[in-house]
């Protein structure tokens, strides 16, 4: 099987755990996730099966999108629900009007700090590792970008809560933009709760839960529910590839390609295509002359 099966993820399950779960159940050794979800999340998680795993990374870079839960009031060091309570500050007088009103300054180009609750790795360790000694350190803001952040409801109280859908560039810490907004309003606040409702092309409400995939692969139906890898990495550039030129790819032989038509795509990842729409490769257009230097080749 090479391709990528859009599967629901349940909150209580590592990334990893879903991965060893598939290879289990599908009998395909080779699998991989294209981007770690939190144990207490839920949501879209695209597993790559077979060839397909060649593409994680790339499949990951797509844009993502979530639904989360914000709580005013509280704070914690993990910036979500798992963790230790840091700060707790009763505030009623909170209005919808005025979450609604700090949104536009997290939405578009903005800079986060990463959480300390993260994978990132600062002087050759992860910062989760550091956290778990009760250890902080200093951390370089991120550029990411937020599409879209959209008020879905508000329930006011002594702490009240707050739904947010967002669209986002790969590398956004909802947590981190959840505890932004309550400084933003001078309040203490974490994520709640966290659902990943897209990445890329795969849709939350197309998902596969685990007892569909694993009806599926009993009945020998699993194959069916993959995404081609071509569709799985729509969001790169392409270029179609025929004759001898496809051919040689399976050799590591990038085609050559006039400068003119590479120029558009210099610095960029690009999706080489048979003449049927089938990913050959990926391949990075580059270089002075510009020319094709080949990422990744699925061609048997």
């Amino acid at each position: 099987m090479d391709g990528i099966l859009n599967l629901l993820k349940p909150p209580g399950m590592t990334s990893h755990d879903v991965v060893a779960w598939m290879r289990r159940v599908s009998g395909e050794r080779k699998a991989g996730h294209t981007g770690t979800l939190d144990p207490s999340a839920a949501g879209v998680l695209p597993i790559c099966l077979g060839r397909a795993t060649l593409l994680a990374e790339y499949v990951a870079g797509a844009d993502k999108s979530y639904r989360a839960e914000v709580c005013f009031g509280v704070a914690t060091d993990s910036l979500d629900a798992d963790g230790v309570e840091t700060e707790r500050r009763p505030c009623p007088e909170l209005t919808e009007a005025a979450v609604a009103a700090a949104l536009p300054a997290l939405t578009g180009a903005i800079l986060q700090v990463p959480p300390m609750a993260s994978a990132i790795k600062v002087g050759g360790r992860r910062l989760y590792e550091l956290a778990r000694k009760g250890e902080t350190v200093e951390r370089t803001p991120r550029p990411v970008t937020i599409h879209r952040l959209d008020l879905l409801a508000f329930f006011p109280g002594t702490f009240p809560v707050a739904y947010l859908d967002v669209d986002c560039t790969k590398g956004t810490y909802v947590r981190t933009l959840c505890a932004d907004l309550g400084e933003r309003l001078g309040l203490p606040a974490h994520m709640g709760f966290l659902v990943r409702t897209r990445a890329g092309p795969f849709h939350l409400e197309r998902a596969l839960t685990l007892e569909q995939a694993a009806g599926a692969a009993a009945a020998g139906r699993l194959a069916q529910h993959l995404l081609a890898p071509a569709a799985a990495v729509a969001h790169l550039p392409s270029l179609r590839i025929g004759g001898a030129a496809a051919q040689r790819l399976s050799h590591g032989v990038a085609p050559g390609l006039p400068a003119a038509e590479l120029a558009p795509l210099a610095g960029q990842t690009v999706a080489l295509l048979s003449t049927d729409g089938s990913l050959l490769a990926l391949a990075e257009a580059g270089g002075d002359p510009i020319q094709l230097r080949l990422k990744r080749v699925l061609t048997p």
